[in-house]
């Protein structure tokens, strides 16, 4: 006998058991025939997640493999990441985290009839990333402190952290990053069947009490000194694909999903879902967390100098405004795609203001009435001074793309606008910047007096030795260098630069064609360029449909430009297309 099933497209996902009764010369028998899983249908027009390019389908459906995007907006750096949805186990490791959130929304799941909505399903995978008070999948560490837990970074891919989360009871991973939870979260929702991609947004503000204006604080030496906002030098969240019945929408669209649990003034929580057409429309009435999304995007900064008085001055200064490079992978593709577009109109376009205006009255109930023209007077008394302005242009620029154990060198350029001579006295530091923002060790300092004669253009070279940052580093490849003019000079100048230190390269050499069911190996290698020894050297191996479980090698202690080579066999499990992940980790980073 051949049964096929036809679930109808409100049916709700899980696992169902399916069961056969024969009636006989009176008789009635019942057989389990065995069970089968109901998921969301891309390729079906009646689902509410169906999409219509199968070239999208295959990337945000089916791709296993991924790309994270990280680093600075002026320096973008990538690394790979294994989504691994279709190894075995995850579907139920999937469905067990929808039974863990079910009461997140619902109270009781006894007649899971919401499990044939895209929208609650995205909310409670949302809620379990990381917002869940005992259950949630994985944990960030509190003042980066991970001694306890696995290094946020040394994370490849989510198969590992799921299966850890399973197998322990259901118990909080540590430790995570926003990447690292936004990728688990992709995992999730592909495996269900809803199409999903991670976003990377650069310049993300962390505000809690001005939701559209950010603000950073240095004293007189250019150290950036720790305040209530932060301002994140990147931020991943998820996109899935859905129509939304509950926004009448009959079509599907991205809707934006950030499982990273952010201060908002009234605790931390997650956000989402949030319709991204929404958001760059500035319609925060219209939808779920609206405002907290529209302010990641939207935010001014602005910077201040910290005197010894507790005086605050606005420094003139060229700020790079919050949330305006939002990248993802491409489709087929290994580079980004940018998206920007997708959440906000050109900057100072006028469909971009009248969003802003839209968006801004809602957040701030005191001007609902309020004109165009007053609100954008009040936004500019916020917004710092241009440096021309002040007669001057200033701005750092790299000399070289540095690389772990290499000097950074920079080009400090000074250009003086007016017709009369420019005495100043600059005083220059670097410290260590988290991605989210925290100022860390202040490392090198620095005083000069710069002359400028009418209309002259300068450069002035500066060298930041491996031997003052090396020490300081740590797992955090982000410094911050900063030039501050001396505040009896007059108008206080600031002119600043975010530097990323990239990680040396780890080489994968594959030494024999990789073929199902017969072992293959491979050659991997890494040299400490480092003028001192690298100690507690560690390589991790992992590759869906290659490894069951990652593999950790230990590489002891490696000499200075000492190079190390491992050969690791492997035998590929499965048919398709795979990828041999290396991440080499020591204490140093």
């Amino acid at each position: 006998i051949s049964i096929s099933v036809f679930p109808p497209s409100s049916a709700c996902i899980g696992r169902y058991i399916l069961n056969m009764q024969i009636t006989s010369c009176g008789h009635t028998y019942q057989r389990c025939l065995g069970d089968f899983y109901v998921l969301f249908n891309p390729w079906c027009a009646d689902d509410p997640v169906y999409m219509d390019n199968q070239a999208h389908r295959e990337e945000y459906v089916l791709n296993e493999h991924g790309i994270l995007y990280e680093g600075v907006h002026k320096h973008i750096t990538s690394r790979p990441w294994h989504f691994g949805q279709f190894e075995d186990g995850i579907l139920d490791i999937c469905l067990k985290i929808l039974d863990m959130g079910a009461s997140y929304h619902h109270g009781s799941d006894r007649d899971h009839c919401w499990r044939n909505d895209p929208v609650h399903v995205s909310m409670v995978v949302n809620h379990m990333i990381s917002s869940h008070t005992t259950n949630s999948i994985m944990k960030i560490p509190e003042n980066n402190d991970y001694l306890k837990g696995t290094k946020p970074f040394s994370w490849n891919g989510s198969v590992p952290i799921l299966q850890q989360w399973y197998n322990g009871r259901c118990r909080p991973v540590r430790y995570g990053y926003c990447g690292s939870l936004a990728s688990v979260m992709c995992t999730v929702m592909r495996c269900l069947g809803i199409p999903s991609r991670v976003v990377t947004n650069f310049c993300f503000p962390c505000s809690i009490e001005n939701p559209l204006g950010i603000n950073e604080i240095f004293d007189c030496t250019g150290k950036n000194l720790c305040g209530k906002d932060k301002l994140w030098r990147y931020h991943c969240w998820n996109e899935s694909w859905m129509a939304r019945r509950d926004l009448n929408q009959c079509c599907g669209d991205w809707q934006c999903l950030d499982p990273t649990p952010l201060e908002t003034g009234r605790g931390s929580a997650c956000s989402g879902p949030t319709w991204v057409r929404s958001i760059r429309e500035g319609e925060l009435d219209l939808d779920y967390d609206g405002h907290h999304m529209f302010s990641r995007v939207n935010s001014n900064y602005v910077g201040w100098l910290s005197q010894n008085n507790a005086k605050k001055t606005k420094f003139f200064c060229d700020a790079w405004p919050c949330g305006q490079h939002l990248i993802t992978k491409s489709v087929g593709s290994e580079q980004f795609e940018d998206i920007t577009g997708a959440y906000k109109y050109e900057l100072g376009s006028v469909k971009n203001k009248e969003a802003y205006y839209r968006a801004y009255r809602r957040i701030h109930p005191g001007y609902c009435n309020a004109s165009n023209c007053h609100i954008e007077r009040e936004l500019s008394s916020l917004k710092n001074p241009f440096l021309s302005d002040s007669g001057i242009n200033m701005r750092l620029k790299m000399a070289n793309c540095p690389m772990y154990g290499e000097d950074v060198q920079l080009h400090w350029l000074l250009e003086n606008l007016r017709s009369e001579n420019k005495n100043l006295k600059f005083n220059l530091c670097a410290q260590i910047i988290t991605y989210s923002g925290c100022p860390m060790d202040q490392f090198w300092k620095d005083s000069v007096n710069v002359t400028l004669g009418p209309r002259e253009v300068k450069t002035i070279p500066l060298c930041i030795s491996y031997n003052q940052y090396g020490p300081y580093l740590c797992d955090h490849n982000i410094m911050k260098v900063v030039a501050v003019s001396d505040p009896e000079c007059g108008e206080v100048l600031m002119v600043s630069r975010d530097i990323v230190i990239n990680r040396p390269p780890v080489i994968v050499k594959l030494l024999s064609q990789p073929r199902l069911k017969v072992p293959c190996t491979a050659e991997i290698s890494f040299c400490n360029p480092l003028q001192e020894d690298m100690k507690n050297c560690v390589m991790t191996l992992e590759g869906c449909g290659l490894f069951k479980e990652p593999m950790t090698i230990d590489l002891g202690t490696l000499a200075s430009n000492q190079q190390a080579r491992t050969i690791v066999e492997f035998t590929p499990y499965r048919l398709g297309s795979h990828r041999l992940l290396a991440n080499f980790g020591c204490h140093k980073f």
